[in-house]
C-alpha cells in the first residue's frame, strides 16, 4: 500500500462570491522511500498539495490517505500532533528564529515531544553533524549563510525522525554551488535514511535529483514522468 494516497483531493477557498479552487479532484499515491518533485507554473496548485500533505491545510472534499490515517478528518489536536511525528517542513527561505543560535533552532520540534534533555541533545548533535554544521552550533543565522542556514533548516526538519520530508523551494534562495549541496543532502536523506522527499521546485535542473517528476497546472495533474536522480547519474558517471 502507498504511504501517501490523494483521492479525488479538493481544495477550495472563497473570495467574495467567488470560489477558487487552487486543487482540483486529484488522484495521487506516493510510495514510502519515494522522491517526488512537484512543478507547474504559479498558481497551479503544487504549495496547496505539498501544504495538504504535510497538514499544515485540510482538503475541502476528497481523501488525504497517509499511512492508512485520513488527515484530512484528523482534528486540530490531533492533526498538531500527527504532524510532529511525520512531518519535517524545508522552507525556501529557511524559517530560522533570528536570536535562537542553529542548535536552538535545531532543537525547536524536539520540545514537542515528551523527550529528556540529554536525548534532545543527541538528537541535534547527530542532526548538525549529519548536515555538516557541527562545528556552527553556537552560531546565529545572521552569522551563517544563505547555505548554511539552509542547512540548519534542514536538520531541523529531520531532529524528530520523521517519515515524510517536504520541501517548498529549497534551492530557490540559493547560488548554483550553495544549491547543488542542499540538493545532494536531500538526496543522500532520501537514499540512506530512507526518507520520503516531496519537492516543490520551479528549477527543471533541481528537479532532476528526484526520481519522480509531476506536473500540475490548474489545480489538476497534466503530466508525469520518472527519471534517475541527478546525483545518483553524476555518481554513476564518475
Amino acid at each position: 500500500m502507498a504511504l501517501i494516497e490523494c483521492r479525488e483531493l479538493t481544495k477550495e477557498y472563497r473570495r467574495g462570491e467567488n470560489v477558487i479552487r487552487p486543487l482540483q479532484e486529484l488522484d495521487l499515491e506516493v510510495e514510502a522511500g519515494a522522491f517526488l518533485a512537484l512543478m507547474g507554473p504559479s498558481g497551479s496548485g503544487k504549495t496547496t498539495l505539498l501544504n495538504l500533505i504535510a497538514g499544515i491545510d485540510q482538503p475541502t472534499r476528497g481523501e488525504l490517505i497517509i499511512d492508512g490515517e485520513d488527515v484530512g478528518k484528523l482534528s486540530r489536536s490531533r492533526l498538531a500532533a500527527w504532524r510532529a511525528d511525520y512531518i519535517g517542513y524545508v522552507f525556501q527561505l529557511y524559517n530560522l528564529v533570528p536570536v535562537l543560535t542553529a542548535y536552538e533552532n535545531v532543537e525547536l520540534p524536539l520540545l514537542l515531544h515528551p523527550i529528556k534533555r540529554r536525548e534532545r541533545h543527541e538528537r541535534v548533535a547527530t542532526a548538525l553533524e549529519l548536515v555538516g554544521l557541527a562545528d556552527r552550533h553556537d552560531h546565529y543565522p545572521r552569522q551563517l549563510s544563505g547555505g548554511q542556514e539552509q542547512r540548519v533548516a534542514i536538520a531541523r526538519a529531520i531532529v524528530a525522525d520523521p517519515r515524510i520530508i517536504v520541501a517548498d523551494e529549497p534551492t530557490g534562495d540559493l547560488d548554483k554551488p550553495a544549491a547543488h549541496a542542499i540538493m545532494n543532502l536531500l538526496t543522500r536523506l532520501n537514499q540512506e535514511l530512507g526518507k520520503t522527499m516531496i519537492m516543490v521546485t520551479h528549477d527543471a535542473h533541481t528537479a532532476e535529483y528526484a526520481a519522480r517528476t509531476l506536473h500540475l497546472d490548474k489545480g489538476r495533474l497534466v503530466e508525469s514522468g520518472a527519471h534517475i536522480a541527478a546525483g545518483a547519474a553524476m555518481e554513476a558517471a564518475s
